[in-house]
């Protein structure tokens, strides 16, 4: 059985805003790291949150 498929839009409720952009963070780091590892990749990742702050992955050390 298929997800239903989510619309892609801006979230209202800032609270929830936050929460998804902190899932899909981890999410996102996740598969960076899974490429550098499976694929002996070099990985780089930056986000910016809505409220300016830097998130940061690499793969080297």
């Amino acid at each position: 059985m298929a997800r239903e498929k989510i619309q892609i839009r801006k979230i209202d409720n800032t609270t929830a805003r936050q929460v998804t952009f902190s899932k899909r963070r981890r999410g996102l780091f996740k598969k960076a790291e899974e490429l550098a590892i499976l694929c002996d990749a070099q990985v780089g990742l930056i986000i910016f949150s809505s409220t300016g702050k830097l998130f940061e992955y690499s793969s080297t050390r």
